[in-house]
């Protein structure tokens, strides 16, 4: 049973790095390619990734927020995913008696 917890929760922390990563990466090359980066393909495959993240992101926020904080408060929000599905990690490790 702890095998299956552990992978699940690895699973989620895994696409929580990928989503966080890709707006990092999409954010860099936002500020390196300025006005221009609409045509760059990796800021194309970039957006495609965070899009998902993007979009649920907007749908749980109010309508007053501009739609250009968005992406820092999904990464905020992803962040905070990660800190914890890794404190559930941590907790399924020591009550189980594993090493992680």
């Amino acid at each position: 049973m702890a095998q299956t917890e552990l992978l699940i929760l690895s699973i989620v922390r895994l696409l929580v790095e990928i989503a966080g990563y890709s707006l990092l990466g999409q954010g860099l090359l936002a500020m390196l390619a300025g006005a221009k980066r609409e045509q760059n393909m990796f800021y194309g495959i970039l957006k495609t990734i965070t899009s998902p993240v993007i979009r649920a992101v907007r749908f749980i926020t109010p309508r007053f927020i501009v739609d250009a904080h968005i992406p820092f408060l999904a990464f905020f929000l992803l962040f905070w995913i990660w800190v914890g599905v890794s404190i559930a990690k941590r907790y399924v490790c020591v009550t189980n008696g594993l090493q992680c």
